[in-house]
Protein backbone atom coordinates (compact mmCIF):
# COMPACT_ATOMS: atom_id res chain seq x y z
CA UNK A 1 0.00 0.00 0.00
CA UNK A 2 1.03 3.54 -0.58
CA UNK A 3 1.05 6.13 2.32
CA UNK A 4 1.21 9.63 2.33
CA UNK A 5 1.43 11.28 5.76
CA UNK A 6 0.72 15.03 6.20
CA UNK A 7 2.23 17.39 8.88
CA UNK A 8 2.48 21.15 9.87
CA UNK A 9 -1.14 22.40 9.35
CA UNK A 10 -2.51 24.35 12.27
CA UNK A 11 -3.86 28.20 13.31
CA UNK A 12 -2.67 31.60 12.74
CA UNK A 13 -3.56 35.11 12.07
CA UNK A 14 -3.94 36.93 9.08
CA UNK A 15 -0.26 38.00 7.70
CA UNK A 16 1.49 35.09 9.14
CA UNK A 17 2.82 31.70 7.78
CA UNK A 18 2.75 27.85 7.69
CA UNK A 19 4.48 25.16 6.19
CA UNK A 20 2.77 21.82 5.20
CA UNK A 21 4.94 18.65 4.51
CA UNK A 22 3.86 15.24 2.81
CA UNK A 23 5.81 12.38 2.89
CA UNK A 24 5.08 9.17 0.48
CA UNK A 25 5.92 5.50 1.71
CA UNK A 26 5.22 2.04 0.74
CA UNK A 27 4.95 0.44 -1.90
CA UNK A 28 5.22 2.60 -4.52
CA UNK A 29 7.68 2.26 -8.04
CA UNK A 30 7.27 5.63 -9.54
CA UNK A 31 5.82 9.65 -8.38
CA UNK A 32 5.27 11.60 -10.39
CA UNK A 33 3.35 14.81 -9.94
CA UNK A 34 2.46 15.69 -6.00
CA UNK A 35 0.71 18.72 -5.26
CA UNK A 36 -1.68 20.23 -2.71
CA UNK A 37 -5.50 20.73 -2.71
CA UNK A 38 -8.07 22.05 -0.05
CA UNK A 39 -11.83 22.06 0.44
CA UNK A 40 -13.11 25.02 2.55
CA UNK A 41 -16.59 24.30 4.51
CA UNK A 42 -19.20 24.31 1.81
CA UNK A 43 -16.62 24.36 -1.19
CA UNK A 44 -15.18 22.13 -3.25
CA UNK A 45 -11.51 20.95 -3.45
CA UNK A 46 -9.58 22.83 -5.52
CA UNK A 47 -6.25 22.93 -6.53
CA UNK A 48 -3.80 24.93 -4.84
CA UNK A 49 -0.24 23.98 -6.32
CA UNK A 50 1.17 21.37 -8.09
CA UNK A 51 4.98 20.30 -8.77
CA UNK A 52 6.01 17.92 -11.78
CA UNK A 53 9.06 15.63 -11.93
CA UNK A 54 10.75 17.82 -13.21
CA UNK A 55 10.13 20.63 -10.75
CA UNK A 56 7.62 23.01 -12.92
CA UNK A 57 4.97 24.02 -11.34
CA UNK A 58 1.55 25.66 -11.18
CA UNK A 59 -0.13 27.26 -8.50
CA UNK A 60 -4.25 28.92 -8.08
CA UNK A 61 -4.44 32.36 -8.66
CA UNK A 62 -5.50 32.86 -5.39
CA UNK A 63 -2.33 31.78 -3.87
CA UNK A 64 0.39 33.00 -6.46
CA UNK A 65 3.26 34.96 -4.64
CA UNK A 66 2.30 33.88 -1.38
CA UNK A 67 2.78 30.02 -1.85
CA UNK A 68 5.87 28.05 -2.45
CA UNK A 69 5.37 24.36 -3.45
CA UNK A 70 8.49 21.81 -3.88
CA UNK A 71 9.69 18.99 -3.56
CA UNK A 72 12.45 16.26 -2.41
CA UNK A 73 12.44 13.48 -4.89
CA UNK A 74 15.07 11.75 -2.16
CA UNK A 75 12.41 11.57 0.18
CA UNK A 76 9.48 11.46 -1.92
CA UNK A 77 7.94 14.66 0.02
CA UNK A 78 6.70 17.80 -1.34
CA UNK A 79 5.86 20.85 0.85
CA UNK A 80 4.04 23.38 0.54
CA UNK A 81 5.16 26.99 1.90
CA UNK A 82 2.20 29.44 2.30
CA UNK A 83 3.23 32.84 3.33
CA UNK A 84 1.29 36.24 3.89
CA UNK A 85 -1.58 33.94 4.87
CA UNK A 86 -5.31 35.67 4.19
CA UNK A 87 -8.85 34.19 6.09
CA UNK A 88 -9.56 33.12 2.82
CA UNK A 89 -6.98 30.47 2.97
CA UNK A 90 -8.27 28.46 5.91
CA UNK A 91 -9.17 25.21 4.37
CA UNK A 92 -8.64 21.18 4.83
CA UNK A 93 -5.60 20.93 3.13
CA UNK A 94 -4.45 17.20 1.10
CA UNK A 95 -1.99 16.31 -0.07
CA UNK A 96 -1.94 14.48 -3.71
CA UNK A 97 0.80 12.33 -5.47
CA UNK A 98 0.66 10.38 -8.59
CA UNK A 99 1.69 7.43 -9.32
CA UNK A 100 2.53 3.65 -10.13
CA UNK A 101 3.27 0.81 -7.74
CA UNK A 102 4.99 -1.24 -10.26
CA UNK A 103 5.84 -0.91 -14.04
CA UNK A 104 3.12 -2.97 -15.63
CA UNK A 105 0.77 -0.63 -13.05
CA UNK A 106 -1.67 2.30 -14.64
CA UNK A 107 -1.03 5.42 -13.25
CA UNK A 108 -3.26 6.12 -9.81
CA UNK A 109 -3.87 9.18 -7.44
CA UNK A 110 -3.20 8.47 -3.86
CA UNK A 111 -4.53 11.70 -1.43
CA UNK A 112 -2.97 12.51 2.06
CA UNK A 113 -5.55 12.23 5.32
CA UNK A 114 -6.14 15.78 5.27
CA UNK A 115 -4.48 19.02 7.87
CA UNK A 116 -6.31 21.44 9.15
CA UNK A 117 -5.29 25.38 8.04
CA UNK A 118 -7.06 28.07 10.27
CA UNK A 119 -6.25 31.96 9.48
CA UNK A 120 -7.79 34.27 11.82
CA UNK A 121 -8.40 37.44 11.10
Amino acid sequence: QVQLVESGGGSVQAGGSLRLSCATSGNIFMIGDMGWYRQAPGKERELVATITKGENTIYADSVKGRFTVSRDNTKNTVYLQMNSLKFEDTAVYYCHVEGRRSPLREREHYWGQGTQVTVSS
